[in-house]
């Protein structure tokens, strides 16, 4: 349960990184508004069914996903 918890921990400071990453480069390259917007929309999307698959992961839900463990 511990090694599950730390994982997860791992796993979201991973998602945080990509996410901030992603925001900066967004902000400091010219691009025009709408597909600005667009990029850090998706990428939110995507990072929140990440989240939400390794919670799930976490309590036992089968969801056919196989993400690596960080082990």
């Amino acid at each position: 349960m511990i090694s599950s918890l730390v994982a997860l921990v791992i796993w979201l400071i991973i998602l945080g990184v990509v996410v901030a990453l992603v925001y900066y480069v967004a902000d400091a390259i010219p691009i025009p508004a709408p597909l600005n917007r667009i990029i850090k929309v998706v990428v939110t999307v995507i990072v929140c069914v990440v989240v939400l698959i390794l919670l799930l992961d976490l309590v036992g839900v089968s969801t056919g996903v196989n993400m690596p463990k960080l082990e």
